[in-house]
């Protein structure tokens, strides 16, 4: 099983220096910690970052919803080129509302955290013409993605950090993490 599926580490900045969950780094493990590949940087940034951080901070953010307009750029290292290459971004209005760009893809947060019912526990994306979708493991802590047969393709450990997706589903790898990124950001903020 170990050779059919990719496992990618998180690492976040120690708790000193977090400003915002919404900033880490993606490391593709291949065999030891030695040999990880650095694969995805993903950052958020205030787009009024030019100004004073001070004078923004205590004028103008909410104390719910954060910062205003913050955009998340994920970048995705090219092997091929040796090259970090943006691989899209997310524009928040609020701390719960944005679109996500995939490239030239626009995707409003809602789409790819659709629910079949107002009760329902999981939440829907499509990608690459097929239904995926999200659930909370019987743990309550961890995540998991299973595809429209309902054979599992992705699953979040919280406890370790770790993504490990089905090679077989390597195709849609951005969407995997950033809609793995929307559910541990809302599962974390009580808004699954």
């Amino acid at each position: 099983m170990a050779g059919n599926e990719l496992t990618l580490r998180w690492v976040f900045p120690s708790a000193e220096h977090r400003r915002d969950i919404r900033s880490f780094h993606i490391y593709h493990e291949q065999g030891n910690q030695a040999s990880a590949v650095h694969l995805y940087k993903v950052c958020v940034e205030d787009i009024l970052n030019n100004f004073s951080d001070t004078y923004f901070d205590s004028q103008f953010q909410h104390i719910s919803t954060g910062t205003p307009n913050s955009v998340t750029t994920f970048h995705r290292w090219n092997a091929a080129t040796s090259v970090w290459e943006l691989a899209g971004e997310i524009a928040w209005t609020s701390d719960a509302n944005a679109t996500i760009h995939f490239g030239a893809t626009s995707v409003h947060i809602q789409d790819l955290r659709r629910r079949k019912k107002a009760s329902s526990k999981s939440r829907r994306f499509r990608a690459d013409g097929s239904e995926y979708k999200w659930k909370i493991a019987d743990n309550n802590s961890d995540l998991f993605c299973v595809d429209s047969r309902g054979k599992i393709v992705a699953t979040w450990i919280h406890q370790t950090q770790i993504l490990k997706v089905e090679r077989r589903v390597e195709g849609i790898l951005d969407r995997l993490v950033i809609t793995c990124l929307l559910h541990v950001w809302f599962r974390l903020s009580n808004r699954w």
